[in-house]
């Protein structure tokens, strides 16, 4: 006796359930980030100065990078899509830099006082 074939549009379903859910997440983190970095770098530069250039430098270009408005700028602007990756990657790298940046600070002139 043959077996039934397997429900395909119950398995489609389930996967753009995820991904639409998947997707949502991302926008809401990266709103949350973007948010976060850039008020906090701007708090930062407002109230410890802009300099050093760790100062909320790192961390507000972090917030840029992540933020979908500038994403959907770009986009506008250039005709090239950034991804979510690309973004994260970027945010990543910013906030990876301002830390190397605060152990290095100390014996690079231009990176303290």
């Amino acid at each position: 006796m043959p077996h039934p074939a397997p429900d395909v549009s119950t398995a489609e379903s389930k996967s753009n359930t995820w991904r639409k859910t998947a997707a949502w997440a991302g926008w809401v983190l990266a709103w949350f980030w973007a948010l976060f970095g850039i008020g906090g770098g701007l708090g930062l530069m407002i109230t410890r100065g802009p300099l050093p250039l760790t100062n909320g430098w790192f961390i507000l270009f972090s917030g840029l990078a992540a933020c979908p408005l500038i994403a959907t700028l770009w986009q506008k602007l250039f005709h090239r899509r950034l991804s979510g990756s690309v973004r994260l990657i970027a945010s990543l790298l910013f906030v990876v830099a301002g830390r190397i940046a605060l152990l290095i600070g100390n014996r690079v002139p231009w990176l303290s006082r």
